[in-house]
């Protein structure tokens, strides 16, 4: 499908998604997660390189060293729209607003809980006076920028009819984006699509701005969900790089952007992140912090392209199409992994033998395949040196029964 695709500062058009990532606040916020002000700089200008359309940089209000990050991102990272976090108070919109007021393109995202049980046991306040709260905070972010981004904490524990009150006075003072954030990460793929037609259907103004998700993984569906909340008319998502954030995380970047390329029949939709830059990026923001994904985690994780089992092996030496659905490079990772283990096949061995310059006959690709398979039992890793030190033990046995010598083990010292 052609998209029609204004510059990235105008309005979006509908077959465009927006990506909008927090990696510098909400996956900042993450234990063993947090970042010098330098190495938050270096990241956003890699986070603008791959092509992220919203960068929110930090929580103006929460410190000192985050109001002088996100000042710096906003001065230099001249590409993506700069946003600051602020909580629907007036000192944290003027924060906010002095924090990003540099930027070519600055937004203020607000927020203020909607669940009852966020009323109730941690603002202590009712619903009217977050309705009324609600309105009077977004239309000050108004008067400081254009681009206001309104979202209701805990939006899938809401009451759904006064979900829709929320955000129609949210659009009503002024809000240009209404993010409905899955904050504790409880809601299923129906659930979450469900919210996103109602607010569409039933919230005077819904069509004039762009709805956008927010999903954790506590439940293992963060991508899901904002799957599924794109089919249900989502134009923005939020997500991090390698999904780090508040406890189990965030909707992985990566893996939203893979989704969509991968399947773009069902998800039929331009944007503008470089795909290519996904590896490098996730490999910056793993030498950043404390910690890495998962070896098993999609896209970026060290085992997303590896193989072991014999079959998987001779499949992907023949056509990597038979098991992996988007080539290493298309996402910036080098090449798959051949990994050779008790699991592994013929196939896989003589390519890797090739590799290392050895040219074996039929015959002897048999003996050296048994000879592997007995030290895979007792090896959990093979290395090429092992796979050295078994040809040239072959090789050293052959020759000495050509020349009629006899093996003999070593004299002990």
């Amino acid at each position: 499908m052609a998209a029609l695709v204004p510059s990235r500062g105008g309005c979006m058009s509908q077959d465009r998604i927006a990506f909008f990532d927090t990696t510098l606040r909400d996956g900042e916020q993450s234990p063993g997660c947090s970042m010098t002000h330098h190495e938050k700089l270096a990241l956003a200008h890699s986070l603008a390189g791959l092509g992220v359309d919203i960068l929110e940089a930090g929580f103006a209000i929460a410190s000192d060293g985050d109001f002088a990050a996100i000042t710096a991102v906003a001065e230099e990272v001249r590409e993506p729209k700069i946003a600051s976090l602020a909580r629907a108070r007036q000192e944290d919109i003027e924060r906010a607003a002095k924090a990003v007021e540099r930027a070519a393109r600055p937004r203020i995202h607000v927020f203020l809980a909607s669940s009852d049980i966020h009323l109730e046991y941690k603002l202590k306040i009712g619903r009217e006076e977050a309705l009324e709260q609600a309105a009077q905070m977004v239309a000050l972010a108004r008067t400081y920028v254009d681009d206001v981004e309104f979202s209701p904490e805990d939006a899938t524990r809401t009451d759904r009819e006064f979900l829709c009150q929320f955000v129609g006075a949210a659009i009503a003072a002024g809000a240009t984006t209404i993010n409905l954030p899955d904050t504790v990460g409880y809601a299923t793929p129906e659930d979450y699509a469900s919210m996103f037609r109602t607010i569409r259907e039933r919230v005077p103004g819904a069509d004039r701005v762009i709805l956008s998700t927010h999903c954790h993984n506590d439940l293992g569906l963060a991508v899901a969900n904002t799957l599924a909340a794109i089919r249900a008319g989502a134009r923005q998502v939020e997500c991090t790089v390698n999904g780090i954030g508040e406890r189990a995380g965030n909707a992985a970047l990566e893996e939203i952007a893979a989704a969509l390329h991968v399947r773009a029949d069902a998800y039929p939709y331009a944007h503008n992140l470089k795909l290519d830059k996904l590896f490098p990026v996730s490999r910056q923001l793993t030498e950043t912090i404390s910690f890495g994904p998962a070896p098993n985690k999609a896209v970026v994780g060290g085992n997303a392209f590896a193989h072991e089992a014999g079959i998987h092996q001779h499949g992907v030496l023949s056509n990597p199409l038979t098991y992996e659905i988007m080539t290493p490079v298309s996402v910036g990772v080098p090449a798959n992994r051949m990994v050779l283990g008790k699991h592994s096949g013929r196939h896989a061995l003589r390519s890797r033998l090739h590799e290392l310059g050895y040219r074996l006959s039929h015959a002897d690709l048999d003996i050296a395949y048994r000879a592997f398979t007995e030290l895979a039992d007792r090896k959990k890793a093979i290395y090429d040196q092992d796979l050295i030190n078994l040809v040239a033990h072959h090789q050293r046995h052959e020759d000495l029964i050509s020349t009629g010598e006899t093996v003999s083990e070593p004299a002990a010292s």
